[in-house]
């Protein structure tokens, strides 16, 4: 596990996995019922029709955690419900009079019959102005691999074979629906009240802001984020670790913010960098995106890319964004 913190810029058991993944293996009906996939919401009120979070993701990834932080939050949650059911569930919370106004349902290969079906229903959704969001949960193979094996059961989908066959088998499966995706949380160096704590940060605040960002340092040298919506390299100024007063201390220390600040090119790309993402973010907005993730990079992720990160999210900050910072190597060296 990386040491990394997490913070806001402005204003259950043997059988999980390490993120508190269930990996038991629910019943598969042999015969799909027929299920009426029509929705209508024609009768209600807009305000009557309930917000749907539909969280996804690989296996031991953390989905459980995801859905039962929601249901913590007053969220209705169902768990492992067929594709073809959630425009049902929707048109019944809608005919709770108010009742159910927040539905959040778990969709996973588990439901081997009916994942084919998840298309057609995010379209029928999306024909009938259902605002819905998809929350992705990912994680590295290695990571994967050590959840399946400390709780020693199989992966859903690796048959005769092995876990990392299963995984495969399901990341290709999933590839599509990850990149519809409005927020992908990579759990891989996430313990259980991390991750949390970072679904807390999207879904705990009673009015929803129009964008919310994630802005992350961290070292090229341990790898890119895979949760990464767009990627900055602070490679290209001068590295504060070659400055021995500086070395032992981190972006977040006000010399080595100096320091960095005082490099050409530093406040221009900050500027500019901001200004970009200005353009971007009003893109997001207009696609109906309500999650980015800036990954701002350097070498180690101690120094450039730590004192860059600061000043990017207390900009995006002013500017009414709402802004996460998280320094994912902080510390790790």
């Amino acid at each position: 596990m990386t040491e990394h913190e997490s913070r806001p810029v402005s204003g259950r058991d043997q059988a999980h996995d390490a993120t508190g993944e269930d990996q038991r293996q629910p019943a598969v009906p042999e015969h799909g019922a027929q299920v009426s996939q029509g929705i209508d919401t024609a009768g209600f009120p807009d305000a009557a029709i309930p917000e749907l979070v539909i969280i996804s993701g690989m296996s031991g990834a953390g989905r459980s955690t995801a859905a039962k932080c929601l249901e913590d939050l007053g969220w209705f949650v169902v768990d492992n419900l067929p594709p073809a059911l959630i425009p049902t569930m929707v048109e019944l919370g809608a005919r709770s009079q108010g009742n159910v106004a927040r539905i959040a349902v778990v969709v996973d290969v588990r439901g081997r019959r009916f994942f084919d079906n998840l298309r057609e229903s995010l379209a029928d959704l999306e024909a009938k102005h259902v605002t819905r969001r998809i929350v992705f949960l990912e994680s590295s193979d290695d990571a994967l691999v050590r959840r399946f094996e400390s709780v020693r059961r199989p992966h859903p989908l690796q048959g005769d074979g092995r876990i990392v066959d299963g995984i495969a088998a399901e990341r290709e499966l999933l590839r599509e629906l990850r990149g519809d995706a409005d927020l992908v949380i990579d759990t891989s160096s996430l313990n259980v009240h991390e991750l949390r704590a970072k679904m807390d940060a999207q879904f705990a605040g009673e009015e929803e802001p129009e964008l919310r960002a994630t802005v992350m340092s961290f070292g090229f040298k341990y790898g890119l984020p895979v949760d990464a919506d767009l990627v900055a390299d602070m490679r290209f100024l001068p590295n504060p670790h070659w400055v021995p007063e500086l070395r032992p201390y981190t972006g977040v220390n006000e010399e080595v913010a100096a320091y960095v600040f005082n490099q050409p090119g530093a406040k221009e790309f900050l500027d500019r960098y901001a200004e970009l993402l200005r353009l971007v973010a009003a893109g997001y907005r207009r696609e109906g995106k309500r999650y980015v993730t800036i990954a701002i990079g350097c070498t180690g992720g101690k120094h450039r890319s730590v004192a860059m990160s600061e000043k990017l999210a207390a900009r995006l900050a002013a500017e009414g964004v709402e802004t996460v910072v998280v320094h994912r190597d902080m510390g790790r060296e």
